[in-house]
């Protein structure tokens, strides 16, 4: 029986570590060629090294697979460019974007920097968009030229930016801002024989090591990276053509779909609203609207 991602070429940023590794590794024991990017960078973002790419790569090639490592930095443009086109150079095509690199910098927002902000907006959200638009770039010149096209695309959030959380409004900013794209891009893609959808995985990797709930959960769940990896490989594969737009939670071994923003309740003034009356109406429609979920996608009331 034919391996589900036989002979596809995907990119997987992020790769060297965690889930990002953890993708590799399972892509590649499904039969796809794949392009192992990291930066080789630190938690928040600091520093590079080929280390970790090369590593990820070298163990795939040793398994008797093929890929090779990619040290650009995606939130730039360029980088994201010679990314595909290395790939592309490589093995002929693109078949799957895998778009995970991320870094953490943890701030409240009174004690953020500037600095802060604008790394992990650049990775997390300029990555995801800068790599995904020279991967659509690919994507419609092939399908002007004639050519069927089944390209993939699945794009990392989290429940952070989803639900919120206090203490990373940089991180949650930058993944509302993929989940959005991704429904965006999506829509767009579609005529070209991309699909585009999302993840919000939950697991035990450096990046979440630290943060004080993660043993308890990893104690009761199966939160280790090789957790999520099912889920992006089906998503990655010629079989799910029929799913995009979506965004996909991970948690251990539950998975569901996350169920975005809908117009709740309302009201229609018989004439333009002043302050006073505005803010009648809308004590009464925050009254009768859904609460907000909590950090883990459920209301309270």
């Amino acid at each position: 029986m034919a391996k589900i991602c036989a002979g596809r070429v995907v990119v997987i940023t992020g790769a060297g570590n965690g889930i990002g590794r953890a993708h590799a590794l399972a892509f590649a024991a499904a039969g796809a060629r794949v392009v192992v990017n990291d930066l080789g960078g630190a938690r928040d973002g600091a520093g590079s090294s080929t280390a970790a790419a090369e590593t990820v790569a070298a163990g795939i090639r040793a398994a008797g697979g093929e890929a090779v490592a990619n040290f650009d930095d995606i939130s730039s443009w360029d980088g994201a460019r010679r990314l595909i086109g290395q790939a592309v150079e490589r093995f002929g095509r693109l078949d799957t974007l895998v778009n995970n690199a991320g870094i953490l910098r943890d701030r409240t927002l009174v004690g953020m920097t500037e600095q802060d902000w604008d790394a992990v907006v650049a990775v997390h959200l300029k990555g995801t968009a800068a790599v995904l638009h020279h991967a659509a770039t690919h994507w419609r010149q092939r399908s002007k030229a004639g050519e069927e096209v089944a390209g993939r695309v699945i794009n990392t959030t989290s429940t952070s930016g989803l639900y919120g959380n206090p203490g990373q409004s940089n991180y949650a900013a930058a993944k509302a801002g993929i989940a959005a794209l991704t429904i965006s891009a999506a829509q767009e893609l579609g005529r070209y024989g991309v699909t585009v959808n999302a993840v919000a995985p939950a697991a035990l990797t450096r990046m979440t090591e630290d943060l004080s709930v993660m043993p308890d959960l990893a104690a009761q769940h199966d939160l280790a990276p090789e957790s999520v990896p099912p889920v992006v490989v089906w998503l990655g594969s010629g079989r799910s053509g029929h799913v995009t737009g979506r965004v996909v939670t991970v948690f251990g071994r539950r998975i569901s779909v996350a169920e975005g923003w809908v117009d709740g309740p309302a009201a229609v003034g018989a004439e333009r609203w002043e302050p006073e009356t505005a803010g009648e109406a809308l004590d009464e429609l925050v009254e009768r609207a859904a609460p907000n979920a909590d950090a883990f996608g459920k209301r309270s009331g």
